[in-house]
């Protein structure tokens, strides 16, 4: 018998209605960010083309505004800056970032999953 574990953060995608019921989640969405929607224990938003520290810096360098926003909330929850979070949500305006994300960053990948 094989075993497999992923244990990535599973991401699902939000089709403009609420959280599904369930685990604890984080919301990524476009900036501004509004309140947190019931369900979400945390959040971080991102504003296309836009990094949050000076060019070229090592550890922006090349990675994408929505890939930052997902390391955002991976460090925050490592760090127990936020309550423990076992999802995220995405909302649908930040959707197709954050599938790019998933796909195209190394660093993203590792740590989350399309659910």
């Amino acid at each position: 018998m094989a075993w497999t574990l992923d244990a990535r953060i599973p991401v699902v995608f939000l089709d403009g209605g609420a959280i599904p019921p369930g685990r604890p989640a984080a919301v990524v969405s476009e900036a501004p960010p509004g309140p947190l929607p019931a369900g979400a224990v945390a959040g971080a938003a991102f504003e296309g083309g836009v990094t949050s520290h000076a060019a070229a810096c090592a550890c922006c360098q090349g990675r994408s505004p929505a890939a930052q926003a997902l390391d955002r909330l991976f460090q925050a929850r490592a760090r127990g800056a936020c309550a423990w979070f076992d999802r995220v949500a995405v909302t649908p305006e930040a959707a197709d970032a954050v599938r790019a994300a998933l796909r195209e960053d190394a660093v993203a990948a590792a740590r989350f999953r399309a659910a």
